[in-house]
């Protein structure tokens, strides 16, 4: 099947389904039918169907070019004078690319309807775009940990940071005196085992009326941690504020509903045609 034909019967196809969402009464549409003229010359017609409104016949013959350029006039004017051979038949003619302007003038002279009808693009496609914006004042609770102590007690620190650098892809810690530490829990310890503090009075302590922007630090001369391998010394808890904006482009793609796209070349009008039972979306 050559190309040309594939497109005539993408055309019935379509208006196929186009006629059975608009009309009551079954229509078919046809491929390939040959009308008598009046000359008596028979005319091969790509696309055609009949209509019945109020006891009137309708009869409606699609011409088909699977064209890569836009149509010039003498197409559309070669359509017309099928046309006028014809019995009362309105004409549409169908291509992918468009019409030329004096295509477009002479067809709106003597009533010949011109659509674009093809597959949408992947553009064409997202019907609209939301961006969302979202903000967050992040708090991060921070130890200074006690690197004579750490070096006394054989760990590494300087290894830690870089840890944290490549589970969260940040540098943010790699060079900060003030590090997050994972806890068994949030108490805070003295030299001896004694319950000194926590991080849950230490967060009560934090003024009702700060900014959320300027860090807050906790002193200590002799306090421990339970750390995820052990308890740690540290020097100060820190109370850091980051405030974190996320932008992203939410797109309303209906790709995967869409059809076709039918475009009246004449006056612009643009139709959707739904891959379920062929209705305009749009």
């Amino acid at each position: 099947m050559n190309n040309s034909i594939e497109y005539e019967l993408f055309t019935r196809e379509i208006y196929q389904q186009l006629v059975d969402a608009d009309t009551i009464k079954a229509t078919k549409v046809q491929h390939n039918v040959k009308l008598e003229g009046k000359s008596g010359q028979k005319h091969q017609i790509d696309v055609y169907w009949e209509y019945e409104i109020a006891g009137v016949i309708h009869k409606v013959a699609i011409e088909c070019k699977n064209y890569s350029k836009p149509i010039a006039i003498g197409k559309v004017r070669d359509f017309y004078g099928v046309l006028s051979d014809l019995n009362n038949v309105a004409g549409i003619m169908v291509t992918k690319a468009g019409f030329q302007e004096g295509a477009k003038k002479f067809a709106k002279q003597y009533g010949i309807s011109l659509k674009e009808l093809r597959n949408p693009t992947r553009e064409e496609c997202i019907i609209g775009e939301f961006i969302t914006t979202i903000s967050a004042n992040i708090r991060h609770t921070l130890f200074l940990v006690d690197e004579e102590w750490a070096t006394n007690n054989g760990y590494d620190f300087q290894a830690y940071r870089r840890r944290l650098y490549m589970l969260h892809c940040a540098d943010r810690w790699s060079k900060s005196s003030y590090i997050p530490i994972e806890l068994n829990n949030e108490n805070i310890y003295d030299s001896s085992g004694k319950l000194i503090s926590s991080l849950d009075e230490l967060e009560k302590a934090i003024p009702s009326d700060h900014n959320g922007t300027d860090d807050i630090t906790f002193m200590f001369e002799d306090a421990y941690v339970n750390a995820k391998w052990g308890m740690t010394k540290i020097k100060e808890v820190q109370y850091s504020y980051e405030y974190d904006t996320q932008t992203s482009t939410i797109r309303l793609d209906v790709s995967d509903f869409i059809k076709a796209i039918l475009k009246d070349a004449l006056n612009g009008e643009i139709r959707l045609i739904n891959k379920v039972n062929c209705k305009p979306l749009v």
